[in-house]
């Protein structure tokens, strides 16, 4: 296995690699639209656009087991905007789903709910909002605000004290849409570029010959694809440090999880979308072509990926085929880590999504350029 390893990285790859960056660097255009595109869409994307979102995760702790809670708590579940997701025994299991981002919403009633609104006293009710997606937490609170008017209106007991709402904003107390914005955005940025710059590079080199030219060298089909893979990928890394940087120094976008895991995940995207770029580049033979395979690819990618719209607001026979975007599953990983500060206990069924895409991705193309060059 080593003396494989010390093969593939032998003198012909870095002089491979050498020749690629060589010519990724006389491509001004190219190296430009690596840095300036990205940070312009970004901004853009954060500034500009907005999201709506229907089927809200609802999870409830009823801690009075009376008539009264009970009818708060079917006047929330009757409204469309909500789907009770579970009962729970406990405001922590609550708050742990909260977290895990299983739930939007959490609506905590306290046992001496019934018996204070009986003596005249005010009954509050404790509502936790997800509040990683901003513009989901105001709808919601909206919501449960109109369910408690309507119960101190038309409810049982109405000449009883009336509910009060004591709501809890988590992870964005300050409402910043912001952030739910620029981190789904960040992976359409990473594979959609990925993809562009993988495929420009492929397309050239068809067009001028040199594809034909790697048959007469002594390299193997191993060490031309990863020496083409390597440069791509440490440039498009450049990149994702600079949206980083974007993203923290004029969106303040916070980092409270762990960074290495954004990273990996930013790495499994990279590789996503340079393996897509490839095999786009092995259909096509010529950049008009590739352009035309790109606009039936891409936008799928980013309309299902959770970026811009909440995956629950998208109709239920569509919401599967997200497991299948790696967008989705990065946007997941972004607002998780970075927005809630959550771990890789809470993550790792995306991040191994991610691999797995990135290395079939990767292997795909690997396999048709292999063919092409046999």
């Amino acid at each position: 296995m080593r003396r494989a390893w010390s093969r593939l990285f032998a003198g012909r790859f870095w002089a491979l690699a050498l020749k690629e960056l060589r010519q990724i660097r006389r491509d001004r255009r190219l190296t430009i639209s690596l840095i300036v595109p990205p940070m312009l869409q970004i901004l853009l994307f954060g500034f500009a656009l907005d999201s709506d979102v229907r089927n809200l995760k609802l999870g409830v702790v009823d801690e009075s087991r009376t008539y009264e809670s009970r009818e708060l708590i079917s006047v929330l579940t009757q409204n469309p905007t909500f789907r009770l997701a579970g009962s729970y025994a406990t405001s922590d299991l609550l708050g742990q789903d909260l977290a895990k981002g299983r739930l939007d919403v959490g609506v905590v009633v306290p046992y001496d709910f019934t018996r204070r609104r009986a003596r005249g006293r005010p009954a509050t009710v404790q509502v936790l909002l997800n509040a990683a997606n901003a513009n989901t937490a105001q709808i919601a609170q909206g919501y449960v605000e109109g369910a408690v008017a309507f119960l101190n209106r038309d409810g049982p007991g109405t000449r009883a004290a009336p509910l009060e709402l004591r709501p809890a904003f988590l992870y964005n107390p300050g409402l910043v849409n912001a952030w739910f914005i620029v981190t789904g955005v960040f992976g359409v940025l990473i594979i959609l570029n990925g993809e562009l710059v993988a495929a420009a590079t492929m397309i050239r080199e068809k067009e001028r010959g040199t594809v034909e030219q790697l048959l007469m060298t002594p390299a193997s089909t191993l060490e031309v694809v990863t020496a083409k893979i390597v440069p791509l990928f440490v440039l498009l890394m450049t990149m994702v440090a600079f949206v980083l940087m974007v993203a923290r120094l004029v969106f303040h976008v916070p980092f409270r999880g762990n960074p290495a895991l954004v990273l990996a995940a930013c790495a499994c995207c990279v590789l996503t979308g340079i393996g897509l770029g490839t095999f786009i580049s092995t259909l096509a033979r010529s950049d008009n072509q590739s352009q035309l395979i790109s606009f039936f690819v891409n936008p799928p990618l980013a309309m299902l990926s959770g970026g811009l719209t909440p995956i629950e607001a998208m109709p239920k026979w569509v919401q599967p085929l997200t497991l299948f975007n790696p967008i989705a599953h990065f946007a997941t990983i972004a607002r998780s880590v970075l927005v809630k500060g959550a771990g890789l206990d809470v993550v790792y069924p995306n991040l191994l999504a991610l691999i797995a895409l990135a290395s079939l991705f990767v292997g795909i193309s690997a396999w048709r350029f292999r063919r092409q060059l046999s």
